[in-house]
């Protein structure tokens, strides 16, 4: 399952994070979208990043290192701002958050995935596994395809969920792949989450 606690952090060009949601899927709550007109910086020298009007959505996640092959899914807001992640019924899937950037853009893409269900593991479970310099591409909807690699893990738990590093804007492209980890809590969810941070393979 994932579960994503956030701080009530003010963003640049962004507005406050909305609550996080509850169930039995928890959600992740993520700032609101960036306004409309709003200029992405252009790619630095060497990135495999491409220019913002050029970038197509992101349909497949590939992570060799732990055998990831995921389909990626645009995620909007639910009715009560929350974001959310995919149904417990399809744990091999991934979801993108479309109310940030797109892989390839100025910007953190944010990636969410489970790490198990009831039924054993999910997409994200071999996410600690990785390390720093391991590869991470994302193909896109027109066949392109945009490759990161890992700068770094974190952990951090629900309740004090870095909200300005994973959604803060950056001067580049960025990649944040989250799921839970640490303690699995009797209400059946897990203590902590896990961040991936990816920086565009050349950077």
């Amino acid at each position: 399952m994932l579960a994503l606690g956030l701080a009530g952090l003010l963003l640049s060009r962004q507005s406050a994070p909305p609550p996080v949601g509850a169930g039995i899927a928890p959600v992740a709550a993520a700032p609101a979208s960036t306004p409309a007109g709003t200029a992405a910086s252009a790619p630095g020298a060497g990135s495999s990043a491409a220019p913002a009007a050029s970038v197509a959505p992101p349909v497949e996640l590939l992570i060799p290192s732990i055998k990831v092959a995921a389909p990626v899914v645009a995620a909007g807001i639910n009715p009560d701002g929350t974001v959310p992640v995919p149904p417990l019924s399809r744990p091999a899937e991934v979801d993108w958050y479309d109310g940030g950037p797109r892989p390839g853009e100025a910007g953190p893409a944010v990636l969410l995935g489970h790490y198990d269900t009831r039924a054993g593991d999910a997409v994200f479970h071999g996410l600690p596994q990785l390390h720093p310099g391991d590869p991470i591409e994302i193909r896109r909807a027109d066949g392109s395809t945009v490759l990161f690699r890992v700068r770094e893990l974190r952990k951090a738990p629900k309740d004090a969920f870095p909200t300005a590093a994973v959604y803060g804007d950056t001067p580049g492209p960025q990649l944040r792949l989250i799921t839970c980890g640490g303690v699995l809590e009797a209400d059946g969810h897990y203590s902590d989450n896990i961040i991936v941070f990816a920086d565009p393979a050349g950077s």
